[in-house]
């Protein structure tokens, strides 16, 4: 049996761990027992009803949360002349085109956002061994494959959170900082939920959104009451 640590027995203390929480307690009972020495991130995990193994039933889909992530993301855009210089002004942090491309094949990759105008795919394509596996392949299912490059670089820089269901059926995503009032967790957590159930596949059979369950970065998991999130 797994030795459990004085911290972490501390911070699962008082919690029920096959209680279902109303959403508002279940942020308090996280906030309380997010005390490392750095602001730690607030996570959702969701057990969903599908076989992301079927083509009919993949959950994808990008959310904006409504009071942003707490994060300061690197957004590097894929373009060209004149959707180059929006890129830029939009706030962008890496922009360009072959050269890029070739600097990312270089190995470096120096941001966590990537759009790209649909003109680049051919390009931007070769770099699928590359970026897909770190979640960072433009898509346009998610608006990182766009002409509005404004647009998509305002979002990811304002609290655009992508989420993919894993294999076992279980989408993850930040939802904000545990400084952030309870108020807007809960606002992010109910936009981030709310995504994630019009992303429902027609694939998708029974009870769709089975679990629910926030934590912290260094923190215990909470499970949470979905009727609550509203």
């Amino acid at each position: 049996m797994a030795h459990i640590g004085k911290r972490v027995a501390k911070a699962r203390e008082n919690i029920d761990r096959i209680k279902l929480y109303p959403v508002a307690e279940a942020i308090k009972l996280v906030k309380e027992r997010a005390n490392a020495k750095f602001d730690e991130t607030v996570e959702i995990a969701m057990n969903l009803g599908v076989d992301p193994k079927h083509a009919d039933q993949m959950v994808r889909g990008v959310v904006n949360l409504p009071n942003g992530t707490g994060r300061t993301l690197r957004v590097a855009v894929f373009a060209r002349g004149a959707k180059a210089d929006e890129a830029k002004a939009a706030g962008a942090d890496v922009v360009g085109a072959e050269e890029l491309v070739a600097v990312v094949q270089g190995g470096t990759i120096d941001f966590d956002r990537c759009v790209a105008t649909p003109d680049m795919m051919p390009l931007v394509g070769r770099l699928g061994k590359v970026l897909g596996p770190r979640g960072l392949m433009p898509n346009p299912k998610v608006g990182t494959v766009t002409m509005d490059v404004a647009s998509a670089v305002k979002a990811s820089k304002g609290g655009a959170v992508e989420f993919r269901v894993e294999k076992a059926g279980i989408i993850q995503g930040s939802v904000g900082k545990a400084s952030f009032d309870d108020e807007k967790l809960a606002a992010n957590i109910s936009a981030f939920v709310d995504a994630v159930a019009k992303a429902k596949p027609q694939g998708a059979k029974g009870t769709y959104i089975q679990r629910v369950a926030i934590s912290s970065t260094m923190g215990p998991g909470v499970k949470v009451d979905p009727a609550t999130i509203t």
